[in-house]
């Protein structure tokens, strides 16, 4: 009855069922009316019943209706099966969203599909009472388009996916040495030269295998304004990452003259075709803030997220040790070294974004040479970072490497394609745990949530992007939503068995998740390199 991912905080049962009929209708008030509109239209087309606009809650047996209950929090609902029909009640209309979600699960899977299979199939809701509201704030999923492109209609595939699974924060990876894929007016080379590179490897960086042919694309402002509504009417804030000082090298092949052109002749270089750490990163110039101010400018305009990314991770020093003109930088600023040039260039940008009404966040290697005042961090190299970070009362969203990169492999064996990293279980992602326990209650408040990262380097298209990402999406998204005993003492098996209903609705959506059982023939890819890790990851 309540095969429910993520698990809601209460179920009770009730001895009865809504039955939804052509005389069903959907009501919404004022403030849950864009529920109202997104819910009628998902259940018109997989159910085909009209499900026409009430006037009033109860106007018609087996209607559905949404409203708003501010004795209930930002996100917690209500949902409420009886005798007069469906109630869904939020503290928002963020609420009342995530609680269309659980009506949509109610219904089973066919719920999920785009035309209905059987005109007869009779519609139900089972007689319950479900009260509900998510552990943490921050629920994130950050698709990395540079690597491998991901045209609009797959990103706001994505939102749809995160959607079902109750997740709020898209983080969204734009730019990196393999490609720039947002449109920026006013530096048009970024995208006519950086959002291509002439070939790509396959596997890992150590892999002979090559794809010959370019391979690219961007989205233009009009794209990511789409994308940005799409998600705000699915109650999703996307979080736009700008690469610096590192991973910059589409960036630097487009406009030479953001590199250390004192050390190596940056016209020579090209969009990177292969993976790992770039040693071409930014000149600690001031030509080079004014020109990422000016990129940050159209950012700001096209994304309203309180928190812009700005990357601050991989980024070696040794051009900086070689550049005359930023160990000037260095004695200028009074610096001891090139750690806390790299703290001054992150600094700088969130001085200038906390001007703005904004705030920084960047992956954890921004703690070195010293934090800059109001920035977050995105722990990624395990909990470390995350723990420092608390321990200093900044915010942190904790993505340890470890626990929640999707891009490591599933399983041991040699049939899993294109293997990465130590072997992370569905049950090892259900047994994550985001708050560390070195953390006081004061510190913790500091942890905003948590983020499961899909790196696309050995992703080649969308079904690869599903493989690595479904199912182990679902025990994430439990663990970000539901208030989950201690890791050892969770329910594997219980979630197990609601995962099989979940996968019917997967399949609905047509996920090319990986199966319990292992690859498919056509998800295998032997014989492409990958680089497999043996043993248990560290936990810290």
């Amino acid at each position: 009855m309540t095969e429910l991912i993520p698990a809601p905080r209460s179920a009770v049962a009730g001895s009865g069922e809504v039955r939804l009929t052509r005389h069903s209708r959907l009501y919404a008030d004022t403030v849950t009316e864009g529920v109202g509109r997104w819910l009628g239209a998902a259940l018109r087309q997989a159910t085909g019943l009209p499900l026409r606009e009430g006037r009033e809650l109860g106007e018609a047996e087996g209607g559905i209706g949404l409203r708003l209950d501010p004795g209930l929090g930002p996100e917690e609902y209500r949902l409420v099966s009886d005798g007069f029909g469906v109630l869904i009640e939020g503290g928002s209309a963020a609420g009342a969203f995530w609680g269309a979600q659980t009506l949509r699960q109610l219904l089973g899977p066919d719920a999920y599909r785009r035309a209905p299979v059987d005109r007869d199939r009779v519609w139900t809701v089972p007689h319950l009472t479900i009260e509900d509201a998510p552990r943490f704030r921050w629920r994130g999923l950050m698709l990395d388009v540079a690597r491998h492109f991901t045209p609009k209609e797959g990103v706001l595939r994505y939102l749809d996916l995160m959607t079902a699974h109750k997740l709020n924060v898209f983080h969204f990876h734009l730019t990196d040495d393999q490609g720039w894929r947002i449109e920026i007016k006013r530096h048009p080379r970024l995208t006519e030269i950086g959002s291509w590179r002439a070939r790509t490897k396959i596997g890992h960086r150590a892999s002979p295998l090559w794809e010959e042919k370019p391979h690219g694309g961007h989205y233009t402002q009009d794209d990511i304004r789409e994308i940005v509504a799409y998600a705000a009417e699915r109650h999703i804030t996307v979080v736009p990452e700008i690469d610096v000082p590192g991973h910059s090298q589409a960036a630097i092949a487009a406009y030479p003259e953001l590199g250390n052109t004192d050390v190596i002749d940056t016209t020579a270089l090209s969009v990177w075709d292969t993976w790992g750490i770039n040693p071409n990163v930014l000149a600690p110039t001031d030509d080079t803030l004014r020109f990422y101010e000016g990129v940050l400018e159209e950012v700001l305009e096209l994304f309203p997220s309180e928190f812009v990314h700005i990357g601050g991770d991989e980024c070696p020093k040794d051009q900086w040790r070689r550049s005359a003109a930023a160990q000037a930088r260095i004695r200028e600023l009074g610096l001891a070294d090139e750690d806390e040039l790299q703290s001054w260039f992150i600094g700088h940008f969130d001085n200038w974004l906390s001007a703005r009404g904004r705030r920084l966040i960047g992956w954890d290697e921004i703690l070195e040479g010293g934090l800059a005042k109001g920035a977050a961090v995105s722990s990624w190299r395990g909990y470390a970072g995350g723990i420092a970070a608390a321990r200093a009362g900044h915010d942190v969203v904790m993505c340890p490497e470890q626990q929640v990169y999707l891009d490591h492999r599933q399983a041991p064996g040699p049939e899993e394609p294109v293997p990465i990293g130590w072997v992370r279980t569905l049950e090892d992602v259900y047994r994550f745990e985001p708050v560390p326990p070195e953390l006081s209650p004061e510190e913790a408040r500091h942890v905003l949530g948590t983020q499961a990262n899909v790196w696309t380097e050995v992703m080649e298209d969308r079904s690869r992007v599903d493989y690595q990402t479904f199912p182990r999406l679902a025990a994430f998204a439990e663990v970000a939503w539901s208030a989950l005993p201690a890791p050892a003492e969770r329910d594997f098996a219980g979630f197990e068995r609601r995962m099989t209903a979940h996968y019917g609705r997967l399949d609905a959506l047509g996920v090319a998740y990986r199966p319990p059982s292992g690859p498919l023939p056509w998800q295998r890819r032997p014989g492409v390199l990958g680089r497999p890790i043996d043993g248990l990851p560290p936990h810290r």
